[in-house]
């Protein structure tokens, strides 16, 4: 059974939110990718909408967009996400993850991408509330 820890990050107020889901509602996450809208109320955000814009998996390797599947895999990079180099030209080869969300992911960030009638303060229980 998968669980995830999802990171909410809301644009408006500049705060982020780590909630659980777990059980059949982390299911239903299975297999989106980045980019992709889930409901909020799969995290207790009944009426919001959120778009996943990366993660992490169980070996802290972080989700890139431009591999293809859930794999794992060593890029050679020059920059971006997962490698800064210190001076220009400069190239790595670094562990990525793929776009999809799998069993292997633990951590899942998202953004409010719809937003509902209560804030997120009042949904969110501040004993459950990361951070």
């Amino acid at each position: 059974m998968a669980s995830f820890r999802v990171v909410v990050s809301d644009q408006q107020t500049g705060k982020a939110y780590q909630l659980d889901l777990s059980g059949d509602k982390a299911n239903r996450v299975l297999g989106k990718s980045i980019g992709d809208e889930i409901p909020g109320h799969l995290v207790g955000l009944s009426g919001y909408g959120l778009k996943i814009t990366g993660g992490a998996d169980k070996d802290g390797f972080p989700m890139r967009n431009d591999l293809s599947g859930p794999v794992r895999r060593k890029l050679l990079l020059s920059g971006g996400l997962g490698y800064h180099p210190k001076h220009d030209g400069r190239r790595r080869r670094k562990t990525m993850r793929g776009p999809e969300v799998s069993p292997d992911i633990v951590q899942i960030n998202a953004v409010v991408s719809k937003y509902g009638a209560k804030e997120i303060e009042k949904l969110v229980d501040k004993t459950k509330r990361g951070g």
